[in-house]
């Protein structure tokens, strides 16, 4: 097992699609491995209320999936970048349908990032993104307390609660105690909405 996930690790992104294609299932495992810090970090910007993060999780592993099975080498284009998009849409995508159905925890999500970050925007529209984010950020500093806001720092980075929990030297529950107060100083300050 070692040894072929060493030598799955010498592949580039792009050739371990072209082998996923020709049906090769570790290449496939191989990848899901390298994304999974990326899946989680594009899900969590979105705090579920009264949900559990997990769902969203999923939905973005979907997303992944299909950037996996889908990738076209011949589009000359990266496919970190095609992937992001991928798990990105099917989150919103998510959230979109969530709204119109009964299923209500992914309907009230909050967004931190900006629609437009990785989505082709121009350089101005990605820096005034980032610019509206800074800002939402900044307020949210201002309402949390110290541990508040150090503990959604490494959650925003994907972190899981054990690694935060390592990281701030507080046990777990203290670590998800501080989510869920997170989750309703968010809800509060900037409504509860979803992207469409």
């Amino acid at each position: 097992m070692n040894a072929k996930t060493f030598h799955m690790s010498g592949y580039s992104d792009e050739e371990l699609c072209v082998l996923v294609a020709g049906g090769h299932r570790d290449a496939e495992e191989e990848l899901v491995k390298r994304y999974l810090r990326i899946v989680r970090i594009c899900a969590r910007p979105y705090f579920l209320a009264g949900g559990d993060s997990e769902d969203l999780i999923q939905e973005a592993m979907f997303g992944l999936l299909k950037a996996i099975r889908e990738f076209d080498i011949s589009r000359d284009a990266r496919f970190k970048t095609f992937a992001e998009v991928c798990i990105r849409n099917r989150i919103r995508s998510a959230v979109t349908n969530a709204s119109r159905s009964k299923h209500s925890p992914l309907n009230d999500s909050v967004p931190f990032e900006s629609p437009m970050l990785g989505s082709g925007a121009s350089p101005e529209e990605l820096y005034i993104s980032r610019e509206e984010e800074a800002e939402r950020l900044s307020r949210l500093e201002r309402r949390l307390s110290p541990f508040e806001y150090k503990v959604l720092e490494q959650f925003l980075l994907g972190l899981s609660y054990q690694e935060i929990s390592e990281q701030v030297g507080r046990p777990i529950k203290s670590v998800d105690n501080a989510v869920q107060r997170v989750r309703r100083k968010v809800a509060g300050d900037f409504g509860v909405f979803s992207e469409s």
